[in-house]
């Protein structure tokens, strides 16, 4: 039985989608148990018989992170800790995941799992801090670096931009950083695949779409799609801007680029160029009737 934490989210609930058409036996839980509160956490699994753990949840609004940083804390680090020492004290595994912020962008080549961590933002650097607690209390877990997701039931880029484009004539879109859109059920796929392996191979691992992108043409590819699918009623002048002239309150990585050799070459996957997987995404949108 798998504990999947944060099954309501964007992520999780790709997951939880996964498991179901696999056959995996699993129970989900959400915001009705607080993972910063261990006699929360201790009252839940007392009559929860589980072999594995998932953590789907996390604070992840960046920019409010940078003035709810004892929140972020909370959930990120304190609440992996928590999931840490209550897989350790059960032997079951960890599957955790991080993000991408925990590098600082200045890399001239994808970042490999062992390269070091600088984060820019307080988020960021509460996901790091995560992975600490994660590998100090709990020997057999499995961290997953993930970036720039999307997917169906969240707050993300494809949804924010086809709303924009909807409501606007023109758009600005930053042009200067680098990363690797990546459907939630690509990951949710890959996530299924390592615990059905049955490998005792644990540690750090990174796992986006295949190839990279800017923002920029991230969202000019995002426009042709709908364009294309009927999603967009009119048309949409999207202009390139340097991120400095479209301030935040978080910096970010200008280059968020992730290997994917060591996840392939322990695991097997083939991972989805990330252009084919938003097509497919928004071939759904098509199909569900949500049109922009």
């Amino acid at each position: 039985m798998i504990w999947l934490v944060g099954a309501s989210g964007m992520l999780g609930r790709e997951v939880s989608e996964i498991f179901r058409a696999s056959g995996i036996d699993w129970i989900g839980s959400d915001r009705e148990v607080d993972i910063t509160s261990r006699p929360a956490l201790s009252e839940y699994i007392q009559n929860l018989q589980f072999n594995w753990i998932v953590n789907c949840a996390g604070y992840t609004a960046v920019d409010k992170a940078e003035t709810e940083g004892n929140l972020a804390y909370a959930i990120n680090a304190e609440g992996a800790k928590n999931l840490a020492e209550l897989a350790a004290a059960r032997d079951a595994p960890l599957l955790h995941i991080s993000t991408d912020y925990v590098f600082d962008g200045k890399s001239t080549r994808p970042y490999r799992e062992e390269d070091h961590a600088a984060p820019l933002n307080v988020y960021g650097t509460t996901k790091f801090a995560g992975e600490l607690m994660v590998r100090e209390n709990c020997s057999r877990s499995y961290i997953i670096r993930t970036a720039w997701l999307y997917g169906q039931g969240g707050t993300n880029f494809v949804d924010t931009i086809l709303k924009l484009m909807s409501e606007r004539e023109n758009l600005q879109v930053v042009s200067d950083q680098r990363g690797s859109p990546t459907w939630v059920r690509d990951l949710a796929a890959a996530i299924a695949a390592i615990i059905r392996s049955g490998k005792d191979l644990y540690g750090t691992y990174h796992y986006t779409s295949a190839g990279d992108t800017t923002w920029y043409e991230y969202a000019r590819e995002i426009h042709r799609l709908a364009r294309a699918k009927g999603l967009l009623a009119r048309d949409c002048i999207i202009n390139p801007i340097e991120s400095a002239l479209f301030p935040s309150k978080a910096r970010r990585p200008a280059f968020s680029i992730l290997s994917k050799e060591k996840i392939v070459r322990t695991f097997g996957l083939e991972i989805p160029d990330w252009r084919k997987s938003l097509a497919r995404f928004m071939e759904e949108r098509v199909q569900r009737g949500s049109a922009a």
